[in-house]
């Protein structure tokens, strides 16, 4: 799965933050001392719930962009914002080796710091090759094919089998080879991507094909796409071209529009007002011959398919969209264009033609289609096309701006040339203005010499070193270690101990109750508090209880506070969690995730009715004063909500505020149930895949593990608490205006030849990433 990691827009010259209007207060304070005439960096970026995901090539961009800034034509993130680049007095890059989410997670009191500075985390996809998907790759790297058109550099732009259960075209196929017929859109996917359909008010008058057939694996493919000028009615189609699924071109004729027309769309549409000025075909001759072509189980291919039968107005009810087989994260699309290039190794819609050509993007369509169909989603998904997309984009930047190119990080200058595409390191073009990074740590770069590097042999003496060095520097990237011996041999055992802590704190126990009482009566009762990941009813006891787990750390906390006490189908009950030496800080740590700064100003919403869609709650809330965001989460398999939301609000007054308004919220006929958030970012994600992973195979492994573990894990505490005053000290000594990223990249696989175990439990060893800024002090 994913690595995780955080953001801070605003870094505190005092490291000790406290949520809440107080901590707002004091951080409004703490940047309240510049002059007018002094302007402050700034970051922004909107990362909240399942949108905390970015890539390795976005991290890269950020750390380009601050680290050069406009004046050597590094272009904005384009995910976040950062303000007044050129105020920025550097960029720190913290590694802690050997670390992960995991640790975060373990020691999570003992990050005291780190958790109350960095406000915010999001989700970092694994990388191979860890430091250049930091800052760039090198000139000595040897290029390797990865599809048939385009191509990438390095071992980090193919994903391992392992890693590719975070691909999105995988989280939606899964691996295995299928037929045709798994690729159709079902009619809800047509209705959310607003495809015409029969019956619906929006289409009255449209024309159906009445191909009702059966569709099977063998049933024939064809591809459409149809060009289009604006006219006074709208959209209307201007060109129409049908191919079979030998790529013969069936149909490709020029349709008059009914109504005048207001723009000819020459560039896109390659047509012209003289083109069509003989032409007699109207759009109802059209539809007219594609009913007529169509066998009754024609399944229909194109790129976005739902605009050409909109313009076609017609109603087809198998169809394959090429834009949404290609799936990619937060519902973005690949072009035509790049798939039929990365994919296909075919160049479509050359700028040297007037125009698209409707038949050589229908036949690309379908070739995409098919090449999907044939290789199944495993093969499409080792392409890597976003790292294929990003590269392309970056290449096609580098021949636009000569001038920045560093010798060795040369970019090919057509992509159909022999291959080499790569993110160019940013790190030379520091070195050609006379600026050195500075590299302190353990473990050296394959720099060429572009670092000032010293290999320490302690975490003492590396946090020595950068409080001399770094503030000499406009880039630095500082390594920690938690040390090698804590790796290997324990990391299952803590693996499992942060398991059965956490589902310790999703489960509650509730009785007694009276023999023969009604458990749907409680399901329903404590289903208002949040989503159940199960209930059982426990008999072993002298009358009986429920045990019941939650899927957010919120609803189990919710029934605690609100159920304990409460009379529950007849019968006063209790409510608690597990007693257990491990749930002994429980209510501590929940205290504590409630006053991280990640939760600053977000509440938790429960007993929505499955049937309320975003938009309605969205409409419902907006009364709300500051509302900011609304998360609604979903089951990451089945896409369908659970009956919970977060709300972020601007100020924390006005999530407070909000609170008291809602539970006393009736919605739709249920009583609302909300309190201060405890895990609404990655952890939340986090916390899905532990309950929707297997863990009780590894069980016969554990124990002699755990043993180890408890052996060492004062010891390891202890170390983890001193990384994180190291981290503290090196934050205090920045200057101003400075960027500073914490990095936690997790075990290296190939080192500890853990690929099997690492793969098992990976969902608990991501990146996670801490970003701040320094202000001026008052």
């Amino acid at each position: 799965m994913a690595k995780a990691g955080c953001l801070n827009g605003c870094k505190r010259p005092t490291g000790e933050g406290t949520a809440g209007q107080a901590d707002r207060k004091r951080r409004k304070a703490d940047g309240g001392g510049r002059g007018p005439e002094e302007k402050s960096s700034r970051l922004s970026a909107a990362l909240f719930g399942e949108d905390c995901e970015i890539s390795h090539d976005q991290l890269y961009e950020l750390l380009k962009y601050a680290a050069l800034g406009k004046r050597h034509n590094a272009t904005q993130p384009s995910w976040c914002r950062i303000s007044h680049q050129s105020h920025l007095a550097g960029v720190v890059v913290i590694v802690l080796h050997e670390m992960s989410q995991l640790h975060f997670y373990k020691f999570y009191l003992q990050f005291k710091h780190l958790r109350k500075v960095f406000q915010h985390r999001f989700i970092l996809t694994p990388s191979t090759n860890f430091f250049a998907s930091l800052y760039g790759e090198g000139a000595n790297l040897k290029p390797q094919n990865t599809a048939q058109g385009l191509t990438s550099t390095g071992s980090e732009c193919i994903p391992k089998n392992s890693d590719l259960q975070c691909d999105p075209i995988i989280r939606k196929y899964g691996e295995k080879t299928q037929g045709l017929t798994s690729y159709i859109l079902t009619s809800e996917e047509q209705r959310k991507n607003d495809y015409p359909i029969k019956g619906s008010p929006g289409c009255k008058g449209y024309i159906y094909t009445e191909c009702d057939q059966q569709r099977t694996d063998s049933s024939p493919l064809f591809g459409l796409d149809c060009e289009m000028c604006l006219t006074a009615k709208g959209n209307e189609v201007t060109r129409v071209s049908l191919v079979d699924a030998r790529g013969q071109c069936l149909l490709n004729e020029l349709v008059k529009p009914e109504s005048r027309v207001m723009n000819y769309r020459t560039r896109f549409s390659g047509v012209t007002k003289k083109m069509l000025l003989p032409v007699k075909t109207r759009l109802s001759d059209i539809q007219t011959r594609l009913k007529e072509m169509l066998p009754h189980d024609a399944v229909l291919v194109g790129h976005s398919l739902n605009a050409d039968l909109q313009a076609l107005e017609m109603i087809h009810p198998s169809v394959i969209d090429t834009s949404l087989l290609f799936a990619r994260n937060e519902g973005r699309r690949f072009k035509l264009k790049f798939l039929a290039k990365a994919v296909l190794g075919k160049e479509i819609q050359c700028e040297q033609k007037l125009g698209h050509d409707p038949a050589e993007d229908a036949r690309a369509a379908l070739e995409l289609a098919q090449f999907f169909i044939e290789q199944g989603p495993a093969k499409v998904a080792e392409l890597n096309l976003e790292m294929l997309l990003t590269t392309e984009k970056l290449a096609e930047d580098s021949q636009n701006k000569a001038a920045l190119h560093p010798q060795g990080c040369r970019v090919q200058k057509q992509l159909n040339e022999p291959p080499h595409l790569s993110k160019p390191c940013f790190l030379d073009c520091l070195k050609v203005t006379g600026q050195k990074p500075v590299l302190l740590g353990r473990q050296g770069l394959d720099s060429s010499s572009l670092c000032q590097s010293n290999l320490s042999t302690s975490n003492k003496q590396i946090l020595q070193r950068a409080l001399e060095d770094v503030p000499l520097s406009t880039f630095s990237i500082i390594q920690f270690s938690l040390g090698p011996e804590y790796i290997a041999s324990h990391l299952l055992a803590l693996c499992e101990q942060v398991r059965s802590k956490l589902t310790d704190m999703l489960t509650i126990y509730a009785g007694p109750f009276e023999e023969g009482f009604c458990l749907h009566s409680v399901k329903k009762e404590f289903g208002r508090c949040g989503p159940i990941q199960s209930l059982t009813v426990v008999t072993e006891t002298y009358q009986p209880y429920v045990c019941i787990q939650y899927e957010v750390l919120e609803a189990a906390q919710l029934a605690v506070e609100s159920l304990n006490g409460a009379e529950v189908a007849g019968s006063c009950i209790k409510v608690q969690r597990p007693v257990t030496a491990a749930m002994l800080d429980c209510d501590i740590l929940i205290k504590e995730l409630e006053l991280d700064v990640e939760n600053e100003g977000v509440i938790y919403v429960a007993g929505l009715k499955k049937s309320l869609t975003e938009m309605d709650l969205q409409e419902e809330f907006s009364q709300l004063k500051d509302l900011e965001t609304l998360f609604l989460p979903k089951d990451l398999q089945s896409g369908k909500h659970r009956n919970c939301c977060f709300l972020k609000f601007q100020e924390s007054q006005s999530a407070a505020d909000a609170l008291e308004v809602i539970n006393a919220w009736t919605l739709k006929g249920s009583k609302l149930r909300s309190r201060n958030a405890l895990a609404s970012g990655h952890l939340w994600r986090w916390i899905w895949q532990m309950n929707h992973s297997n863990g009780n195979q590894r069980a016969h492994i554990l124990y002699e593990k755990m043993e180890q573990l408890s052996d060492s894990e004062q010891d390891l505490r202890k170390k983890v608490k001193k990384l994180d005053h190291h981290i503290k000290k090196l934050y205090r000594s920045l200057q101003n205006n400075t960027l500073c990223v914490v990095l936690f990249p997790g075990v290296n696989r190939k080192r500890w030849r853990l690929t099997r175990l690492y793969s098992s439990i990976r969902f608990l060893c991501p990146i996670h990433k801490y970003i701040s800024w320094r202000l001026p002090a008052s």
